[in-house]
């Protein structure tokens, strides 16, 4: 065992704080049968910092007959506070993926998939109407150091120099998948499965030439469950792209820990080193997600840090 010590110095993050800014509902618009777009608007938003890709926000949500004037905006420690403040009293905050951003005109668009009155946030987005007041959770670029040029967190999408990448996930993947493809440079090359309910859940989404798109509508696939069309697709494909043998064998590095998804967090974003061939993001149902983790690294041989994946929820339990 080598006892060579480490003298690296770890680079300090971006200097960047988050701010909570106020906007409001400007427009709900459906997108096929599952999909709902909501612009935000507000004037604190010419202040978001817009990264691309599948960059994560929080949405704060007010409890019914309620509102957020009582979050606490004003304080660093804001989550603490929040944390600390009784269930019952708390505003909802969920994460989602920003779709677009035009900070320019104070405008954000967030698609949200709706599936009943299961939650708190999809049950907020089916009776969202214009003028409704929320909070958005994100980089306030007013505190970027203009001599970082870092990029700060929030997306997980991070290739590298990987010559050829594999996009793959659910209905609740769709947004940021897609914001992924659009934000992708000309020259990229590689696959996307995207699964959803329906074929009237495919969404208008511009590629590069290099990058084919299948979607995947469960209502074609009768007999199937949910998620095993993600699979098999999956499956087919990198078994065609990396044939039997192909691939190196893991190594004791990329040994899986296994997460136990009922209560543990799937989640597990590396940047890839730029040594190999093939970049997988992987986001979805945590079942799902997990099985083909298994089948990329541990079965076909793909190094961990170029494998992205990250369980967006459980089927069989409740956003709550």
């Amino acid at each position: 065992m080598s006892t060579t010590k480490n003298t690296s110095v770890t680079a300090a993050p971006p200097r960047v704080s988050y701010a909570a800014f106020a906007v409001t509902v400007a427009s709900v618009v459906p997108l096929g049968s599952s999909f709902l777009r909501v612009t935000f608007r507000g004037d604190e938003l010419a202040h978001f910092h817009f990264l691309g890709m599948d960059q994560r926000v929080k949405l704060v949500l007010p409890l019914p007959g309620s509102s957020v004037a009582d979050f606490p905006r004003d304080t660093e420690d804001w989550y603490s506070v929040w944390r600390d403040t009784p269930e019952n009293e708390r505003p909802v905050m969920r994460t989602y993926t920003v779709r677009a951003a035009r900070p320019e005109l104070g405008e954000i668009d967030v698609d949200f998939v709706t599936h009943g009155e299961t939650g708190p946030a999809t049950r907020w987005v089916m009776h969202a109407v214009p003028g409704d007041e929320i909070l958005v959770i994100g980089p306030d670029g007013r505190t970027l150091d203009p001599n970082d040029d870092r990029q700060i967190g929030g997306v997980e999408f991070k290739p590298g120099t990987a010559g050829r990448i594999l996009l793959a996930g659910d209905e609740t993947a769709a947004p940021a998948i897609c914001g992924i493809l659009e934000s992708l440079p000309k020259k990229s090359r590689g696959q996307v499965f995207i699964e959803v309910p329906t074929t009237a859940d495919i969404l208008p989404v511009t590629a590069p030439g290099g990058v084919t798109v299948c979607w995947l509508a469960r209502d074609q696939r009768p007999g199937l469950e949910r998620g095993e069309a993600l699979d098999r697709a999956v499956r087919a494909w990198v078994s065609e792209m990396i044939p039997a043998g192909a691939a190196e064998v893991p190594s004791a590095a990329d040994a899986l820990r296994e997460v136990d998804i009922d209560s543990e967090l799937l989640w597990e974003v590396p940047a890839a080193d730029g040594t190999h061939d093939l970049y997988a993001w992987l986001a979805g149902e945590a079942g799902c997600i997990k099985e083909l983790r298994r089948f990329l690294v541990r079965d076909t041989g793909l190094h961990r840090t170029d494998v992205a994946f990250m369980g967006y929820w459980r089927l069989g339990r409740s956003e709550n």
